[in-house]
């Protein structure tokens, strides 16, 4: 061997340890499936010399007779492939299911030669309608498996053609024959060299994709539990987070005014979209009734003052009775007629009245705005007394009935209402507890303050303009928005499109959100995007 055969194969060890180190780097770096695949078959072609290649990936769990091979992708530098992914199961007729079930590469030199005595020792019968209805010719193929750590098969590479020239495109015959050559031994160490690490890679992209999609799961289990508990804002997590995304898309592409220095990451989008869709799920530490309460009172409590009622207008006919017996024991019977005549009249005046009563309550349950009139009349009849049945003077009202009618616009009282504000620490104190990482970090605080306004009288911190992520800035727009204009709620009619820009805007002007993305949020008709 001369001098320069030497050189030739010391250029060709430094080449191949290069590629080596370079695609170490690559594969670690990428996370999608797809293309960490693509790169491997790259990677595993250029450095082969390989005209074209496939990846087929192992899914499914058991025995190889339960599982399927995914035909993923297939690359050509000779001719263009309508490209399907296709399932294949694994058994020992198809040169890939070989491959897996004895986990080392199958390098066939040429074959258009399988039929020849002592050119196949593994019985494959090549399938040459590929090669008809194109015109491409399979000749040379190296197939070789990739493990995972543990040595289980996961994935196929599949190399065709290998070229004297990388550059040569392989049309007619004649390419076939003068550039297709046999993977040596050398070309197939290597092809394993990097198969080994891409079995490495692809392994960690599957661990990584699984942990991705359990964690999905995860929130989406989570957005259906705060739903169960109140059917009636069923979609509006995943609605506010889709609003929210829409309006972050539009400032990310503000290019003037306070907006500009603004860009999200497709980090900080997905952030942003965990941020949305558990915004609300402190509402399971928030007691049911409460958190579905449509009326003023509880649907006990309105029963409760209806049956009271009901006793009262009972002993009021007892009492009438009882007047009248007397009556009829001390009065001659010629004077019993008027004296009865007056006792039925003050009878029913009194049951008028309690009945004009229970109307009254029945209307002041409603979660309208109460005025002072209807104020002063609760507090009436909060002053009305009766007998009850272990002879103490009682109230027509509870203090706690008396307190929840009182309340003058919606349905909850000033306790209730901080009940339902504390709804945000309990989502904070939750996602506080999830390892997000350094990625999703900012999830808790992002979702914790999406009801802090910038005038500081937001809840449950109060926090100042400077203190808010602009993502929670995002989210308390698009969580306004949707509460105004959901379907129908049993507390509130849904509010038109129009109406609730207004009330939004009011809410600008009041200091509450931030002017700049609420004109973002108009004027790209970001609301359109849950239409």
């Amino acid at each position: 061997m001369d001098q320069s055969d030497l050189q030739s194969i010391a250029n060709r060890f430094r080449y191949e340890i290069a590629e080596l180190v370079a695609v170490s780097r690559a594969l670690s770096s990428e996370r999608d499936i797809k293309k960490l695949l693509a790169l491997i078959l790259e990677k595993c072609r250029q450095v082969t010399g390989a005209d074209a290649g496939s990846v087929y990936v192992v899914e499914g769990e058991g025995e190889p007779a339960e599982r399927k091979l995914h035909f993923m992708l297939s690359q050509n530098d000779s001719l263009a492939i309508d490209f399907q992914e296709l399932a294949l199961g694994i058994d020992e007729k198809s040169i890939v299911g070989k491959a897996v079930l004895t986990a080392k590469p199958i390098n066939i030199p040429d074959l258009s030669r399988l039929s020849e005595t002592g050119q196949n020792p593994w019985g494959f019968q090549h399938n040459r309608s590929f090669d008809e209805k194109t015109g491409y010719r399979g000749r040379s193929m190296l197939t070789v498996p990739m493990s995972s750590a543990t040595g289980e098969v996961i994935g196929v590479i599949q190399l065709i053609n290998r070229k004297r020239d990388a550059g040569a495109r392989l049309h007619a015959t004649s390419h076939f024959d003068e550039q297709v050559i046999p993977f040596d031994q050398r070309t197939e160490e290597f092809a394993l060299a990097l198969a080994s690490q891409a079995g490495l890679s692809l392994e960690n992209a599957l661990l990584y994709d699984e942990i991705k999609n359990l964690f999905e799961g995860f929130v989406d289990a989570s957005v259906m539990a705060i739903e169960a508990r109140d059917p009636t804002t069923s979609g509006h997590s995943r609605r506010v987070a889709s609003l929210s995304l829409a309006l972050a898309e539009r400032v990310d592409a503000v290019s003037t005014g306070p907006l500009a220095a603004v860009h999200f990451t497709p980090t900080a989008m997905k952030q942003l979209e965990y941020a949305g869709v558990l915004h609300d799920f402190g509402k399971v530490g928030v007691r049911e009734k409460v958190l579905v309460k449509a009326r003023k009172l509880y649907d006990e409590d309105r029963r409760a003052i209806e049956m009271r009622l009901a006793y009262v207008k009972k002993s009021l006919e007892a009492e009438h009775t009882e007047a009248k017996l007397r009556l009829a024991l001390d009065l001659p019977r010629e004077g019993l007629t008027a004296r009865f005549a007056e006792l039925d009249a003050d009878l029913a005046r009194r049951r008028a009245e309690i009945e004009e009563v229970w109307s009254f309550v029945q209307s002041a349950n409603e979660p309208s705005v109460v005025e002072a009139a209807g104020l002063e009349r609760i507090m009436e009849i909060g002053r009305m007394t009766y007998v009850a049945p272990d002879g103490e003077w009682r109230s027509y009202l509870e203090q706690d009935e008396l307190a929840a009618l009182q309340v003058r616009r919606g349905s909850l009282t000033d306790v209730e209402r901080l009940e339902i504000e504390s709804h945000v620490v309990h989502t904070r104190n939750f996602l506080n507890k999830i390892p997000w990482g350094r990625r999703f970090a900012d999830v808790p605080r992002i979702a914790g303050a999406h009801h802090e306004y910038l005038n500081g009288r937001g809840y449950p911190n109060r926090l100042a303009a400077s203190d808010i992520p602009v993502e929670a800035r995002i989210m308390t727009i698009a969580d306004i928005f949707d509460a105004l204009t959901a379907s129908d709620r049993p507390y509130k009619k849904a509010v038109p499109v129009d109406r609730a820009l207004q009330i939004v805007e009011s809410e600008v002007q009041a200091g509450k959100c931030d002017p700049d993305l609420f004109r973002v949020f108009v004027e790209d008709e970001v609301f359109r995007s849950i239409g």
